[in-house]
């Protein structure tokens, strides 16, 4: 591992406009490709690199918290199954990818990561939708306002 600061500590990762909602121990993120649509993360608030790092109630708090989450994303996409992703390797921080595979799941028998595949990133006014929609269904403890893009326009 390195020295450098924590991205997902210092709030670079994942970008601020992907947030969804505050879970508890969590913040709940749309991920920024979504060659897998619904595809988020839920980032542990606190820095921490291993579950053995957590306390008992936090494991079990953070469990029940990837259950919610899963279970939501799995309706709204009509998810065939859920692939549930907790590594670290790049990232040192705890934080899970919950990805909803569908029906029309190019490799289903494949995890994500070995699928090649362009990124795909939402244009902002469709981020901001998807975002927002998320928001008004998600169960969370400090729901934020819906999010509207600066009027400010940039080149």
């Amino acid at each position: 591992m390195s020295d450098h600061p924590c991205k997902a500590c210092v709030g670079t990762w994942p970008s601020q406009d992907h947030f969804i909602a505050d879970c508890g121990l969590t913040k709940a993120y749309l991920h920024d490709d979504q060659f897998f649509p619904g595809w988020t993360v839920l980032v542990l608030k606190r820095h921490a690199t291993e579950l053995f790092h957590l306390s008992r109630e936090e494991r079990s708090t953070l469990i029940e918290e990837v259950a919610q989450a899963s279970a939501l994303l799995s309706e709204q996409w009509h998810a065939v199954k859920i692939n549930y992703e907790l590594l670290g390797n790049q990232l040192p921080h705890i934080h899970w990818h919950l990805i909803p595979r569908l029906s029309q799941d190019p490799a289903p028998l494949e995890p994500v990561w070995r699928i090649t595949h362009e990124p795909v990133r939402l244009k902002p006014d469709a981020l901001v939708t998807l975002v927002n929609r998320l928001r008004t269904i998600w169960p969370s403890r400090q729901q934020p306002a819906p999010f509207k893009p600066s009027s400010t326009s940039r080149p």
